[in-house]
């Protein structure tokens, strides 16, 4: 993964664990992304996406296809296993 992280927040109170993470891209600008895991589907979802201060709504794929060379899915859980890590988080059993 291209992207660095530098900033997180993380919500794991929630009925869906949030996740609200910084990165600095490898041009030097920003990208913001919300996303969410869904119990239900057992994916994550991005809900919010801006780059270099531009909101993109929830499309992802142009970014992650382009500079990162993968899909979205694995792009979300990538960051999202460094975050659990971190917090020492793991999903609830359904």
């Amino acid at each position: 993964m291209l992207t660095k992280i530098r900033k997180v927040k993380f919500e794991q109170e929630r009925k869906n664990p949030l996740y609200q993470v910084v990165m600095e891209c490898p041009d030097g600008k920003q990208l913001y992304v919300k996303f969410d895991y869904t119990y239900k589907t057992k994916n994550f979802w991005p809900l919010e996406v801006n780059y270099n201060k531009k909101n993109y709504g929830a499309k992802l794929a142009w970014y992650t296809n382009e500079v990162e060379n993968m899909t979205v899915a694995l792009f979300l859980e990538t960051i999202a296993g460094k975050i659990n890590r971190k917090y020492d988080f793991n999903f609830k059993k359904q």
